[in-house]
């Protein structure tokens, strides 16, 4: 599966719609970057259930922003809508594989109480 270009405009819509997203945030001109793309490609074309975006840096800096993002790549994990990974720096592609297998093995309500627990805890 191609990866989906991601903008301010979709991000939330494809974030929102889709069990498990991967998003790379990149530069073209980022070395680092260009070299983990085709570890990124290639997982998306083995992991057919899952979502691999991308966003642009450059173009999209609103959505950078948004995010925090102060280095690139940065590679972010979401799952039914849930931050679960966000960690600048290319990963291997066994890494990689790793990750995506953790998060899918992931009880997504054990997360939420757990959120919901440490919220509580905050206030």
């Amino acid at each position: 599966m191609a990866t989906v270009a991601l903008h301010k405009d979709n991000f939330d819509e494809t974030v929102g719609s889709n069990g498990t997203v991967l998003v790379d945030f990149w530069a073209s001109w980022c070395g680092p970057c260009r070299m983990f793309a085709p570890i990124f490609e290639s997982a998306s074309e083995t992991h057919s259930d899952v979502v691999f975006a991308k966003v642009d840096t450059e173009d999209q800096q609103e959505l950078a922003a948004r995010f925090g993002i102060m280095s690139i790549p940065t590679l972010m994990v979401f799952r039914d809508q849930v931050l679960l990974y966000a960690q600048a720096g290319a990963l291997p592609g066994a890494a990689l594989e790793e990750l995506i297998t953790k998060v899918q093995e992931l009880d997504m309500d054990d997360v939420r109480r757990q959120i919901a627990e440490h919220a509580h805890a905050a206030s």
